[in-house]
């Protein structure tokens, strides 16, 4: 099955030289800063190269994390932080506040607002995946592994990095527990459509495709709830998103739940079921017009024109064509006023982050190469601080708008 995922725009950062002339006093300091340097303006660009694919953004995080941690840990092991922390100052946007960057003289901040970027990065490749032709069975392994890889890489920046941050995050901001939070659950919601696809193509049982699709729409109703206090100028478009998909899946779950009501000769309630799911699928459709129709950040597409749209039209309405007709030759049962209630569980499929970890310290980091480091030399007068206010260039990022269906479906 084709899938489209929305997806909100990478952080941008302001250049960072790591030239810290006088300070750094010996030929292993000056090193591990050129490394630096050069290792962070690598990964930057990988975050829009088009060929990058996980084992390159692997080794390009682990070995700019492993040098930046020296900025951050203790040599010793010890609880006293590094010397270095707040030598550099690091400026970064946000996904969804436009290109008015924060600033913040701290490592801390460098490392979750990077490991962010990273993470959406693995949302992004696994959304381009997604949306090609002629895509493998190992190839939505891969998008269904991305996007748990992002859940594990959010989740351990707001359990472990983010409180230690000096500056208390803004409201709104990225590094929030909301917007944290619905990222993680958006990740796994999306994984588990890749898991419902397959179970759709393998013919698994359709009480177990309308478990899946109705723990799948409460995830987007859960990430959408967390959002509901953002600016909606902000946040709007990415809303839409979580409610249409919602709405998507709850389409899906009465649907199946359908065909498992009329495998249990219950006609009518199957009836029911299938018009709640026509219900829901309605209100999809009308929502994918809001979100084209809703200006805000994220990509620009008209998802009820996408073949993973359609097809659930065209099975809700062949499904209840056919209770309808064995109910008028076999059953005649009563077509019961209220929907069945959902109480579904899932016992197989659900998604749930893989855990992560950042690079250990760097080898070239050792007590002669930190004590290189004279913080007396530093200019008393900062005037390469820069100004908050100072807008930085957004990412030029590769046209990840879903190619157009060909019928095409993910194994």
């Amino acid at each position: 099955m084709t899938h489209w995922f929305h997806r909100n725009p990478l952080k941008a950062t302001a250049p960072v030289s790591f030239n810290f002339y006088g300070v750094a006093s010996t030929p292993a300091a000056t090193k591990v800063c050129n490394d630096l340097r050069l290792s962070r303006t690598r990964l930057l660009e990988l975050f829009t190269d088009s060929s990058c694919n996980p084992e390159i953004m692997k080794n390009a995080t682990d070995l700019y994390f492993s040098l930046l941690q020296g900025f951050i840990l203790s040599l010793d092991d010890s609880s006293q932080e590094c010397k270095l922390r707040y030598i550099q100052n690091f400026k970064w946007t946000d996904t969804l506040q436009g290109q008015v960057p924060n600033a913040q003289q701290d490592a801390v901040f460098e490392l979750v607002s990077m490991g962010f970027n990273v993470a959406l990065w693995y949302t992004k490749y696994a959304s381009r995946l997604a949306g090609k032709e002629d895509i493998t069975e190992d190839e939505a392994k891969d998008v269904h592994r991305s996007l748990k890889i992002a859940a594990g890489i959010f989740k351990h920046l707001k359990e472990s990095h983010i409180p230690k941050l000096i500056t208390p995050v803004e409201k709104g901001r990225d590094l929030e527990a909301r917007l944290i939070d619905s990222y993680i659950i958006q990740c796994q919601a999306e994984a588990q459509e890749v898991t419902i696809a397959r179970a759709i193509e393998l013919k698994h049982n359709p009480g177990l495709i309308a478990a899946l699709a109705y723990e799948t729409a409460n995830f987007y109703q859960k990430a959408d709830q967390t959002l509901s206090s953002l600016d909606p100028a902000y946040a709007g478009k990415w809303r839409k998103y979580l409610n249409l998909k919602t709405c998507f899946y709850m389409a899906y779950a009465y649907c199946y739940h359908g065909q498992t009501l009329l495998a249990s000769d219950k006609c009518g309630e199957a009836i029911r079921s299938l018009q709640e799911s026509e219900k829901f699928f309605g209100k999809a459709e009308a929502l994918c017009k809001e979100y084209g129709e809703t200006k805000g950040p994220g990509t620009t597409a008209k998802p009820s024109g996408h073949l993973f749209f359609r097809k659930l039209g065209s099975l809700i309405k062949n499904t209840l064509e056919k209770c309808q007709r064995e109910n008028g030759f076999i059953y005649f049962q009563k077509v019961p006023a209220e929907a069945p209630q959902l109480e579904l569980k899932a016992n197989y499929g659900l998604v749930e982050p893989v855990p992560f970890e950042f690079p250990a310290l760097n080898a070239h980091w050792t007590p002669e190469t930190l004590a290189a480091f004279d913080l007396t030399k530093r200019p008393k007068d900062d005037t390469a601080k820069p100004k908050p206010d100072e807008e930085v260039k957004p990412l030029k990022e590769p046209d990840i708008k879903p190619q157009k269906d060909s019928g095409c479906q993910i194994s």
